[in-house]
């Protein structure tokens, strides 16, 4: 998996971008852009990382992913084993969209605060939530004059803190350089398919060809997390998966996610999620 620094196809016809996705799985490399991204998870879950969150997406959510934010939708394992469809509709825009002097227009002043705030990402909650998907199916299937006056309803919506939950810390995103981008994604990688059992920390800092305190240095300064809590966060992420999915004992699903005591389980569980796996499980 190699981070990418994508660029979002323009058809040259249509002022506002509009991306329909339908695939037995979401394109799986993290990858930055200088457009600010909304998404609908129409169908499918997985694991969200965009900058230094880590959480789980689910059928129904809608993200903000910032300007040159590094991200990745990546889903389920078994999205990549069995026959399952992953779809999604996606709008593109930035401060070139519609032309600058939009933008700079007073009736668009107040949408200034998510331009000033939005390199951090946001998961949209509430009614804002539920309106944004609703315009965002519309647009998925209009063109014209009618696809203009949806996108400032949704610009409209987005003007407001107002249901928006940060997704992470905002800071000036820089471009990933290729190499260094390689060696992330080789790690990200690694983790993924290995976090099921134990990996000791000279295991994984072979992986990016580093001394083991070099790797620690090296993974801090990129996602602003030790080593250590982003596998705790991958392994809660996939527990979570488990907890919803399948009818199994909360000690079952400890061992299967990679951790080895089940009060260290517990405790780290509820550090990440705010509940208990037993609370969580009820609840979902």
């Amino acid at each position: 998996m190699k981070v990418i620094p994508f660029k979002i196809p323009q058809t040259g016809k249509d002022a506002i971008h509009v991306q329909i996705d339908k695939a037995p799985h979401f394109y799986n490399h993290l990858h930055q852009h200088q457009e600010i991204q909304l998404t609908l998870i129409i169908k499918s879950e997985g694991t969200i990382i965009a900058g230094d969150h880590v959480g789980r997406f689910t059928e129904g959510d809608v993200y903000i992913i910032g300007s040159n934010q590094p991200h990745v939708f990546r889903n389920d394992a078994s999205y990549f084993r069995q026959k399952k469809q992953a779809e999604s509709i996606t709008v593109f825009f930035d401060e070139n969209t519609l032309g600058k002097p939009f933008w700079q227009s007073p009736e668009i002043k107040s949408f200034q605060y998510f331009f000033r705030n939005s390199n951090g990402g946001f998961k949209i909650t509430g009614r804002k939530k539920e309106a944004l998907k609703t315009k965002l199916v519309q647009m998925a299937d209009a063109d014209g004059f009618d696809k203009l006056l949806l996108f400032v309803e949704i610009i409209k919506l987005l003007s407001n803190k107002k249901d928006l939950k940060p997704l992470s810390k905002i800071t000036i995103q820089r471009s990933i350089k290729t190499f260094d981008g390689n060696r992330l994604n080789n790690i990200l990688e690694f983790i993924f398919k290995e976090s099921h059992r134990t990996i000791k920390l000279n295991e994984i800092a072979s992986v990016a060809n580093l001394t083991p305190e070099a790797f620690c240095k090296y993974f801090k300064t990129r996602t602003r997390k030790t080593y250590i809590h982003f596998l705790n966060e991958i392994r809660i992420n996939n527990a979570c998966q488990l907890l919803m999915n399948e009818d199994i004992p909360v000690t079952t699903v400890c061992y299967r996610v990679g951790f080895n005591n089940l009060s260290n389980f517990n405790k780290v569980f509820k550090k990440i999620t705010g509940k208990t796996p037993k609370e969580y499980k009820q609840i979902g």
